[in-house]
């Protein structure tokens, strides 16, 4: 005998719901496979769970469209920052400036080395050190390093800076949608279920091939296992040889 499946994607929910409900419009209450209080319900959840679903995929297309410029603002700011460490290293090798320079920048004097820039959290800490290391250098009478010039870096990592905070809004955005609509499918599995069952029991009197029927009008969907398929299959053939 073939299963029933629960839907278990939010286009299966929404079908479900949407089938159960035109059945509701075009079905007198004495002839429904379900009983008011549930058409009621589930004329309540439709549109909150299609919101909801809307409102997530809203989110991530909005987070989809800002993540390419996103990443172009986050490359840049690595890049020039990188190259302000390299520029300090290549003035110190020069000995234009001693290697003790590097401390003003949170760096060991020892080694030339451009501090980790991979993660976003590197760029940001790394940032904040180079660009007040190079102020206070600059203060104590150091020459300014151009090519590129600090005010130039700072631009660009004030630029990522701006873009990291709007991504985390809309990452919290996501998250909140989606936490919203993992509730939603709590309660939407909670009732199609509740509905199908009522619709099963309806029809429960009837042969099983009417019974089925019956209840995929109203959005049921059942599965026929492989053996059930093959053996379907098996007795079609022999159906059609017999005749011929």
């Amino acid at each position: 005998m073939p299963y029933r499946r629960l839907p278990n994607t939010d286009q299966a929910r929404m079908k479900a719901i949407e089938m159960a409900l035109e059945k509701g419009k075009r079905t007198a209450f004495s002839e429904l496979a379900f009983d008011a209080l549930t058409l009621g319900k589930i004329q309540i959840l439709y549109p909150r769970l299609s919101n909801s679903i809307r409102q997530l995929q809203a989110s991530k297309q909005i987070q989809f469209d800002r993540s390419n410029e996103y990443g172009t603002i986050f490359k840049k700011a690595k890049l020039y920052l990188s190259h302000f460490v390299q520029v300090l290293n290549f003035a110190i090798l020069r000995e234009e400036m001693k290697p003790e320079v590097r401390e003003f920048y949170g760096m060991p004097s020892h080694s030339a080395k451009v501090p980790p820039l991979n993660l976003e959290n590197d760029v940001l800490a790394w940032g904040e050190r180079i660009i007040s290391g190079e102020q206070k250098r600059c203060m104590q009478g150091g020459s300014a390093i151009y090519s590129p010039s600090i005010a130039l870096v700072k631009v660009h990592y004030e630029n990522f800076k701006d873009a990291f905070h709007h991504q985390k809004i809309l990452q919290n955005n996501v998250d909140r949608a989606t936490l919203k609509v993992k509730e939603m499918r709590e309660d939407a599995d909670a009732l199609i279920q509740d509905l199908w069952n009522q619709v099963e029991e309806k029809f429960s009197d009837f042969p099983a091939d009417q019974r089925r029927e019956k209840a995929q009008e109203y959005g049921l969907v059942y599965v026929f296992r492989q053996s059930e398929l093959k053996k379907m299959e098996a007795e079609k053939l022999q159906t059609n040889l017999s005749f011929n």
